[in-house]
């Protein structure tokens, strides 16, 4: 049977060492699940691996289209399946590595092809949740699919709306659809997670930011203004620094404030992992727990 090992984790957690580390010893490739590492024009702000990473190693889905390319989950998973069936003709293992949950979750056991809404309803959505009429939204949801209004995010306006775009445009509960069966993978999944202490990792968080900001990531927002408004770029580490390009805060309150969501970014991948008890929890520094782990 083949095998996927897949490494999650928060950001800068220093999951990108780590596959690369295990590749090695592995002699495999990788496949990047970082929904933000896939656009090319995006490199400082998303951690892209570097140069010289990248020749070390073989990897997948890394700056391999553009921001102006419409892409989602549905494609990736069809995409990323396509190239496991190659690489698994050479390989009796592969790497996945990101911190991206949906699109891991994608990967390892598939994801519902949900309908898209017309432009005129999601419209009329995003202006209504701009009008602060969320708790309205939250209790047409729990009339339209109480089993999903139990279990939802209330806090979280994109989930409320999205669940409210499914159920309109499906005219079903978007519970019904979630239940229906998806296919069963054909290779063994292992997927082995990484962990800090947490003030390790603001830590590693803080110094990461002051890296990027050396390394020019202002310099890369100015280059990515003609497409700002793409959702994209609707991201921690560049909405900050659009935001001081606006004329809207200082540069040091705009560091502060990538440092700050980064963390609280952080924050929600450790509660996304958590849930999923087959994941296997190494201490980050702890390279050999690598390959004993997979053993």
């Amino acid at each position: 049977m083949k095998r996927l090992v897949v490494i999650v984790g928060p950001t800068a957690i220093g999951k990108t060492a780590a596959a690369i580390t295990l590749a090695q010893q592995l002699q495999t490739e990788i496949l990047s699940c970082d929904s933000r590492q896939f656009y090319r024009e995006l490199e400082i702000g998303v951690a892209r691996p570097s140069p010289t990473e990248l020749q070390t190693v073989p990897h997948h889905f890394i700056a391999n289209r553009s921001v102006q390319q419409p892409y989602n989950v549905y494609d990736y998973e069809h995409e990323a399946l396509d190239l496991l069936d190659h690489l698994f003709q050479t390989h009796d293992t592969v790497i996945a590595v990101g911190g991206s949950g949906l699109y891991i979750d994608a990967l390892c056991k598939g994801i519902h092809v949900l309908p898209d809404p017309s432009p005129q309803l999601r419209a009329s959505l995003n202006q209504r949740v701009a009008n602060g009429e969320l708790p309205k939204m939250l209790e047409e949801l729990r009339q339209l699919d109480p089993e999903y209004y139990a279990i939802v995010d209330r806090s979280n306006p994109i989930r409320i709306q999205r669940a409210l775009e499914i159920i309109l445009t499906a005219g079903h509960p978007y519970s019904e659809l979630l239940d229906k069966p998806l296919p069963e993978r054909t290779f063994d999944i292992v997927k082995i997670g990484l962990q800090c202490p947490r003030e390790t990792l603001r830590d590693r968080i803080d110094r990461r930011v002051d890296q990027m900001m050396q390394q020019g990531l202002l310099e890369e927002v100015q280059s990515l203004t003609p497409y700002r408004n793409i959702n994209t770029l609707n991201t921690v580490g560049y909405k900050e620094l659009f935001n001081y390009l606006d004329g809207n805060t200082q540069l040091a309150q705009a560091i502060t404030d990538i440092k700050n969501h980064t963390w609280q970014y952080a924050k929600k991948q450790i509660t996304w992992f958590s849930r999923y008890p087959e994941i296997k929890w190494v201490e980050n520094e702890k390279k050999s727990d690598l390959m004993q782990v997979i053993r």
